[in-house]
């Protein structure tokens, strides 16, 4: 029975090992997704509090909607190209 356990064992571990390099492969696509969404709720935030302070709805959170698409975009194509070379 014990060769059996041994057989069981490895094929977790390899699930395991081919998990962790998916896992890592994925990372820069990751951190490009969460920066995009991050930079553009962060824009529309800062939008949202000029707009309330300035009495200028909606104009500040479309100039930060504006700023985030392009600002997280950016950021996006940066990781991209980064990664082709």
């Amino acid at each position: 029975m014990k060769g059996h356990e041994s057989g069981s064992d490895s094929r977790f571990e390899n699930s395991l090992n081919y998990f962790q390099k998916i896992i890592t492969q994925s990372g820069p696509a990751a951190v490009a997704s969460y920066s995009l969404v991050g930079t553009i709720i962060i824009c529309i935030a800062l939008g949202w509090l000029v707009d309330s302070k300035k009495g200028t709805s909606p104009y500040g959170v479309l100039a930060g909607l504006g700023l985030g698409l392009i600002s997280g975009f950016y950021q996006l194509a940066k990781t991209i190209w980064r990664n082709d070379k």
